[in-house]
């Protein structure tokens, strides 16, 4: 439930203002995966769904160090509140 109206929130607030900004795309990116996800439990041999999967991971993965090397409390808010995994420092 959580989930549901964060996403309602923060779609409602940044279609209007914000496209561009880190958080909206990271955002859209984590809608997308999880859409991609679900497809993947029900269709295990869409090896073209799971190559767009793992694009989709590496550019969110990418946004989200840029967010954290940027601003570390937008990126602790942001994991937070998509209920995703802090990524693994190298």
């Amino acid at each position: 439930m959580a989930k549901n109206s964060f996403i309602s929130v923060i779609s409602q607030e940044k279609k209007k203002e914000n496209r561009g900004s880190v958080e909206f795309q990271v955002f859209s990116f984590t809608n997308k995966i999880r859409r991609l996800t679900s497809h993947l439990e029900l269709h295990k041999k869409d090896y073209l769904s799971q190559r767009g999967l793992r694009k989709i991971l590496g550019k969110r993965q990418r946004l989200l160090s840029y967010l954290s090397n940027k601003n570390r409390i937008r990126y602790k808010e942001l994991i937070s509140q998509l209920d995703i995994r802090e990524s693994k420092t190298r």
